[in-house]
């Protein structure tokens, strides 16, 4: 009698001798699999403001584009996501599609870093960065690629500096933090954010990864380790799956000021909608984002619902506005199979569109 969950006692058995076998393969796996590391491209620094770094990207061939792509990742996260290793890499994608790629590498804050505010990133940090590619490459604006934070930020900018940015992307970005299915803005929605941060000062690292770990516990944190045992006789597979465990706990802390401010404007008040983002003394408003924009959005994002992203359409000033919808997650829009073919072609040919 196998019951309603068609167990028996032969499939209980079979079962057992199996993950023996892969726990005992495992043992040779592993030193199989040693050390690795991450980053699938040559890079070169260019620039640097403090910790903040912008580094050039260097493909196998000379690139053809003549606009620089300046990619602003978020501040939680380490930006190799989209250059995790050789077979997965956006960046590797458009360099051989001939873009000329640069990264902004934000750093790892710390106590000196308490008082840094939005304008600091966006402002100094970015605006440095596209003020430095429009003298070297002696134009008077580039593209901007933004993704998740990294999308506010290039859009807050892009408003206040509209001739500076020729071309904008947004990947996975958020634009309405009040749509009914965003969890994370949920939660932070009633978040004493000033109690918070003159509490803890910087915002660890460990305690972000927590929040969204929680988003989907079963998953991130139960499922996901289980299914370890299916691969421990694999190593390339293990490899990739040490790779990004790597990259999801190696997170930055968070400047708090920052975090105050972000929290306050972005999910709070919600500010690309209601109004109220103000950087230094300027207000963003989205309608003066008049030059083309391509918002990619993820299907399956648990982190931006495509509703929250969808939003920028009626929002910004531009008639140049188109959008990518990916069947896919927040992560697998980096480095899924599908998304190697799909992201980089799309961006490279929207903006030969433009060229």
């Amino acid at each position: 009698m196998a019951g309603p969950l068609h167990i028996t006692p032969d499939r209980l058995a079979d079962e057992a001798a199996r993950v023996q076998q892969k726990l005992g393969a495992s043992l040779r796996t592993l030193r199989e699999v040693g050390d690795f590391d991450y980053g699938a491209t040559t890079k070169q620094e260019v620039w640097r403001d403090g910790k903040v770094v912008l580094y050039r990207f260097i493909g196998e061939k000379a690139p053809t584009a003549r606009v620089p792509l300046l990619i602003a990742y978020a501040l939680v996260n380490r930006p190799y996501m989209i250059d995790l290793q050789h077979n997965r890499s956006i960046v590797k994608g458009l360099l051989e599609r001939g873009e000329d790629v640069y990264i902004l590498d934000w750093g790892y804050p710390d106590r000196s870093d308490r008082f840094l505010m939005l304008e600091d990133y966006i402002e100094r940090f970015l605006g440095g960065a596209v003020d430095h590619l429009r003298r070297s490459s002696g134009l008077d604006s580039i593209n901007l690629l933004g993704i998740c934070q990294g999308g506010t930020f290039a859009l807050s900018y892009a408003a206040l500096h509209p001739e500076r940015v020729r071309n904008l992307i947004t990947m996975v970005t958020p634009v309405d933090f009040h749509t009914g299915d965003n969890m994370l803005a949920h939660w932070t929605r009633d978040l004493d954010v000033d109690l918070f941060v003159d509490t803890l000062g910087n915002v660890p690292a460990d305690m972000m990864n927590a929040c969204y770990l929680t988003l989907k516990p079963w998953r991130l944190l139960v499922q996901k380790y289980v299914g370890v045992v299916d691969i421990l006789d694999d190593a390339p597979a293990l490899e990739d799956f040490l790779r990004m465990e790597k990259w999801i706990f190696d997170s930055p802390d968070q400047a708090g000021e920052t975090f105050r401010q972000y929290i306050k404007q972005f999910y709070q008040g919600n500010g690309f909608v209601n109004g109220g983002i103000v950087i230094g003394e300027r207000e963003v408003h989205l309608g003066l984002v008049e030059m083309p924009v391509l918002n990619i959005f993820a299907e399956q994002d648990h982190l931006v619902p495509p509703d929250a992203s969808r939003a920028l359409r009626g929002l910004v000033g531009t008639q140049d506005y188109s959008e990518l919808s990916f069947r896919g997650g927040h992560i697998g829009i980096y480095v899924s199979g599908r998304a190697q073919t799909q992201v980089p072609s799309a961006i490279h040919d929207w903006l030969a569109q433009r060229a």
